[in-house]
């Protein structure tokens, strides 16, 4: 093999490696997160307040392992020496990840790892965005049912 097909297996071999630990990040804050939620019983509460103040605790912790992975992918480029220091290495990350852009740039030799972060960041946001979904639902579910216990005179197509 030559040296160019060298790198090349490196740079994919340490791409892969950062898509693992991307995931792996993702799957370690979502167990967190829903055993949390699962000690606390907040799947089945109620109330206007309570769960305002679990949607912002939940909206929170999602950006926190964002902020995270980010920060993996960030920290990379700074080790790389792709960007001069670690504020721009981590603007260059989070503009990548969230697909917004920097207008930084990385040396030639990484610029294959910008749309593999930015695809990354797209499946990490659909992940998050079902658990938001599904929490959520589950309390407009309790939320529901509790309503129609206490005022069944709602249509029949809500109480199913």
């Amino acid at each position: 093999m030559s040296a160019a097909g060298i790198i090349m297996l490196t740079e994919v071999l340490i791409a892969g490696a950062l898509v693992v630990v991307t995931v792996v990040i993702h799957a370690i804050g979502f167990d967190a997160l829903l055993r949390v939620m699962m000690r606390s019983q907040a799947f089945a509460m109620t109330g206007f307040r309570r769960v305002t103040l679990l949607v912002i605790a939940l909206a929170c912790w999602l950006v926190l392992i964002h902020m995270a992975e980010i920060a993996v992918w960030g920290l990379f480029y700074f080790w790389q020496g792709c960007l001069p220091d670690p504020g721009s290495a981590f603007f260059y990350s989070a503009g990548a990840y969230t697909t917004v852009g920097s207008g930084l740039a990385l040396p030639e030799q990484w610029r294959m790892f910008a749309p593999l972060e930015a695809l990354m960041g797209a499946l990490m946001f659909g992940l998050s965005t079902g658990l938001f979904f599904a929490v959520v639902s589950s309390w407009i579910h309790n939320w529901m049912q509790r309503q129609t216990k206490l005022a069944p005179h709602f249509p029949d197509f809500v109480n199913k």
